[in-house]
């Protein structure tokens, strides 16, 4: 198949950002008087939206949803100001992208963090290279919701079976079968490889630059 159009997930696909997640995450944490985490925990409390992860990260008996929306909405405040600060592409990301884009491949970003992030994060590390970035406007498109998915390809100007959706996690392999688009999972992100398999990966690349024999 001639895949036209790549659409991918950004943390833990693109950049590495569990420091800045974590660090954010973790002072409210303390300011609430909460236990803190490692960031090989924030591993498995991402990938479903902030929101979720600061759920998942509060002790048992804070996780009434009043808690939940106030530390999320301090954890905004302070991620939204540090988003960047250790946030990087993961080696081979930058020339993969390159020549994508050389080859006259449309990309796109679709990710479960903030919309007003996720363009953030995206602009200020990838100026350029996408034609859509998208991330999560409200909790009942969040991915694996297909919906959102199949507008891009829409946008991009391509049938789903053209299409390939990169991710590191299940949520994206989910995403990806249930969007009828190519699911190709990463190794070098959040979740371990079991997971991708799991939940439908059809392929699993190492380094960003083995994506390009799939095009």
């Amino acid at each position: 198949m001639n895949y036209k159009a790549v659409i991918f997930d950004l943390d833990g696909t693109l950049v590495n950002s569990l420091v800045d997640i974590g660090e954010a995450t973790n002072k409210v944490l303390a300011n609430n008087n909460y236990p803190i985490h490692n960031y090989e925990a924030y591993n498995f409390f991402v990938g479903s939206g902030l929101r979720t992860t600061v759920a998942r990260a509060l002790p048992e008996h804070a996780k009434s949803e009043a808690e939940i929306d106030r530390c999320y909405q301090e954890m905004m405040i302070v991620y939204s100001r540090d988003c960047t600060l250790s946030t990087k592409p993961y080696d081979g990301i930058i020339a993969m992208l390159d020549q994508l884009k050389n080859k006259g491949v449309k990309l796109a970003v679709l990710s479960n963090k903030s919309d007003v992030l996720t363009k953030k994060i995206t602009a200020t590390i990838f100026p350029d290279y996408f034609e859509i970035i998208q991330g999560l406007s409200t909790e009942e498109l969040k991915k694996p919701n297909p919906t959102v998915a199949l507008q891009m390809a829409t946008e991009l100007g391509f049938k789903p079976e053209e299409v390939i959706y990169v991710g590191d996690s299940g949520i994206d392999m989910e995403t990806a079968i249930n969007a009828g688009f190519y699911a190709l999972g990463v190794l070098w992100g959040f979740r371990p490889k079991e997971e991708l398999i799991a939940t439908g990966a059809q392929s699993l690349i190492d380094h960003p630059s083995e994506l390009l024999a799939f095009l």
